[in-house]
């Protein structure tokens, strides 16, 4: 891996860096109308970079800030000095303290170059962040590709509000050491869970049954479907960062260091297939979204889960070929759901995953430190005064509330009460006629 070329800016100097940050970025191929909107974060034909971010707290004075490209998404090109294949990418870090108002704690700047190695599949890259202890960070990422010339956003959010939390360790692969960035975990998939502090005498595993709930739809005023039910069995382990550790079923693994303690670090199980969709019998159950408790209960029922499958969708094309392309969209939207929304439950079980997968990827998407607004576009509305014409873009929006989760840091809950109209009802009628749904379809459904 190539050594990174990189240093700490002084923060009197950080502003400089700002302003050369959105200088290059406004080179980009892509025009911004809005500076503040965010939906090529959920929307893959928009992001050809997708990083993944975890952040540990090695110390009461230091979190560390990891980052990990996939080498699928880079782009390495030989036109540098050194005439090898390289990805240059400049990382810039804003930290705020949320617990006092969003007030900026510490900045990073980074200048990363990635020399590609054959069979790497991944780069990783550690940030130090000042922090202190007792407080709620939220870690502003902003990247620039500086070859493509296109930047990529996100909020990390993490605390320093105890030494028991899913900060305090670090979860690795037992025989490669890798880190891990994502929690799910296969069937006899082993791991080490690391303990970054004082090492406990054991750590305290408590099992919860898989969550299998699915969301009301949108346009019910009803609460939100969570988990409520609490552990069925705690297995106490004797410490060691070397211990192997596996997870043999589905279900919720949070691993805490003491018996009382009500966080730690979690692992999930979700099955083999996770994330994907490419069996009947993990297919069938995001249909709940189009099909009535009666059409679930035959399918699931059916001796043969395939045929019954390929029933409901040659019901809803009217054709084979027609079929086929609803169900590539509709799965692959249930993909992305499981890619960008899981938590503690697969990312299609969550009520961003719901929206998701029937209105399709937001067309706006704003972002703040307590949860995100998602923006479906109206048709446009056009009017004309003498020979003047006006153009109204108006959204449909949803707006989503950060919950704060033992589990998780990525469970949100959509707020109801700002949710009005939602045409949830010519949304699935527009799926059962064969229609991919689209809430700017001139087409009358």
């Amino acid at each position: 891996m190539n050594k990174i070329f990189c240093k700490r800016i002084l923060r009197m100097l950080f502003p400089t860096a700002v302003i050369c940050f959105i200088a290059m970025s406004c080179t980009t191929v892509k025009t911004a109308f809005d500076s503040k909107d965010l939906s090529y974060l959920y929307n893959p034909t928009k992001n050809p970079v997708n990083p993944r971010y975890n952040v540990t707290n090695p110390s009461d004075e230091l979190s560390v800030l990891s980052v990990k490209f996939f080498a699928s998404d880079l782009h390495f090109s030989e036109a540098n000095p050194q005439g090898v294949p390289m990805a240059m990418m400049l990382i810039t870090v804003k930290l705020y303290n949320t617990s006092r108002g969003r007030v900026l704690a510490d900045t990073a700047y980074y200048n990363i170059n990635i020399i590609k190695e054959e069979g790497t599949l991944e780069y990783v890259y550690n940030i130090p962040l000042k922090v202190a202890t007792g407080f709620e960070y939220m870690a502003e990422v902003k990247i620039l590709d500086r070859i493509r010339l296109q930047v990529v956003q996100a909020f990390v959010p993490f605390n320093t509000l105890s030494y028991t939390n899913k900060y305090n360790f670090r979860a690795q692969g037992h025989f490669g050491k890798n880190d891990l960035f994502n929690p799910v975990i296969r069937t006899n998939e082993y791991v080490n869970l690391v303990y970054l502090k004082a090492p406990p005498d054991s750590i305290f595993v408590s099992f919860y049954k898989p969550f299998k709930e699915i969301p009301y739809p949108p346009s019910m005023l009803l609460p939100e479907k969570t988990l409520y039910y609490g552990p069925d069995t705690i297995v106490a382990i004797q410490y060691s960062d070397t211990l192997p550790m596996m997870f043999p079923k589905e279900g919720i693994f949070l691993s805490s260091t003491s018996r009382e303690i009500t966080d730690g670090f979690t692992f999930y199980n979700f099955g083999n297939a996770f994330p994907s969709q490419n069996t009947p019998e993990v297919m069938i159950d995001p249909l709940a979204y189009l099909a009535t408790e009666d059409e679930m209960n035959t399918m699931h029922s059916a001796p043969k889960l395939k045929l019954a499958l390929d029933d409901f969708w040659i019901k809803c094309g009217g054709n084979v070929e027609k079929s086929r392309e609803l169900i590539r969209i509709f799965y692959t939207r249930v993909e992305y759901s499981n890619y960008y929304f899981t938590s503690y439950k697969e990312g299609w079980r969550s009520e961003r995953g719901m929206i998701y997968i029937i209105y399709g990827p937001p067309d706006k998407v704003y972002k703040t430190s307590e949860g995100e607004s998602w923006g479906y576009r109206k048709p446009v509305i056009k009017s004309s005064w003498g020979t003047r014409y006006r153009v109204k873009e108006e959204y449909l929006f949803f707006n989503f509330k950060k919950k704060d989760s033992i589990f998780s840091d990525n469970d949100y809950y959509l707020s109801r009460s700002e949710t009005l109209v939602t045409f949830w009802d010519q949304a699935v009628a527009s799926w059962r006629k064969g229609i991919v749904y689209r809430l700017d379809n001139p087409e009358d459904i």
